[in-house]
């Protein structure tokens, strides 16, 4: 008998989908590519172990919302401020 989480479960189709598109396939390993933006979309590569963390989990539900699976540019796209974003990731370095 296991615990299922619903995050969790999210993370994971995410994850699949990240390495199963030949667009995402140049970054290191334990990293991937996330497109960020409003309107002007700019890659980032994070570690995989941003999208458990709460806060970027919020992120991800936004982009779930907004794209559902079928994101525009191949990767995860986050519907953000680049400077929210930026932010976001600056305080998961430092925790």
């Amino acid at each position: 008998m296991g615990i299922r989480l619903p995050g969790i479960v999210h993370t994971k189709q995410i994850v699949r989908r990240f390495f199963s598109n030949p667009t995402t396939t140049n970054v290191p390993k334990g990293h991937c590519a996330v497109y960020v933006g409003e309107t002007e979309m700019k890659r980032h590569v994070i570690p995989l172990s941003y999208l458990n963390h709460p806060s970027f989990q919020d992120l991800l539900s936004k982009a779930e919302e907004a794209f559902g699976f079928d994101h525009p540019t191949g990767g995860l796209t986050i519907p953000c401020r680049e400077e929210a974003f930026t932010n976001l990731t600056s305080s998961l370095n430092c925790s």
